[in-house]
């Protein structure tokens, strides 16, 4: 457990200080998506000094959320335990509540594949997609390309080059049924503000292959209702 001790006898104040150190739940978020080296989570997370990522990762071992194992005699990989990985609901339940918050991205803000990957994950309708035919995608935001594929209420997220799959992981051999690019302004078509087609017609996203008209299965696919944020006290004459 970290160092800091809140002294209240409580389920929130244990989970807070296991996982509420600065850069923990990245780290976990990370994880998520699949077990990384400790050079894959430095690279995934470039702001976060090497003293920290050691320090944060010897504390998750030690609170039992990740542990530490050889991979293929190519030097040890961090994964998340069952413990860990029963964070996933949680972690997504948090980024469904922060996406009404995000506003534009600061100057600076990066996009890395395991955050646009955990990203669609926390949209993704399984419900929804059950009930339509399976897509694959290639999705490039930023400097970002993913294929995600949609099949039977299931989804598939593998980075493409020059990123590296996840362990264990293999690219698809198929060609994608749309490929597509975007800005930050597809949270707008994830939050149903915007439509596809004024997307597509403002700019917003840039249809590179493929049949168009997928990207109306794509914003059905992976949606969330954002609830009102409400105005800071100072915007409302207080």
């Amino acid at each position: 457990m970290a160092a800091r001790n809140y002294g209240q006898y409580c389920g929130v104040t244990t989970a807070v200080e296991l996982i509420g150190e600065r850069w923990a739940m990245l780290i976990i978020r990370d994880l998520l998506v699949g077990a990384r080296r400790y050079t894959d989570l430095k690279q995934g997370l470039p702001r976060i000094p090497t003293n920290i990522l050691a320090t944060r990762l010897r504390e998750l071992q030690e609170s039992g959320i990740v542990r530490r194992a050889p991979y293929k005699g190519r030097g040890p990989i961090y994964e998340l335990t069952p413990y860990g990985r029963a964070l996933e609901p949680i972690v997504l339940a948090l980024g469904r509540w922060g996406f009404a918050a995000m506003g534009e991205p600061g100057e600076g803000d990066v996009i890395t594949p395991d955050s646009l990957t955990m990203a669609l994950r926390t949209a993704f309708q399984p419900e929804v997609a059950a009930g339509m035919p399976a897509v694959d995608y290639e999705l490039h935001v930023a400097d970002v390309s993913l294929r995600v594929q949609v099949a039977g209420g299931g989804l598939t997220v593998i980075p493409l080059a020059p990123a590296p799959p996840p362990v264990g992981g293999r690219l698809p051999d198929a060609a994608p049924d749309l490929v597509f690019a975007a800005g930050p302004g597809i949270r707008n078509v994830i939050a149903g503000s915007l439509t596809p087609g004024d997307a597509i017609d403002s700019g917003v996203v840039h249809v590179l292959a493929g049949d168009e008209a997928l990207l109306e299965r794509f914003a059905a696919t992976f949606h969330i209702d954002t609830p009102v944020v409400p105005a800071p006290r100072s915007e409302l004459g207080a």
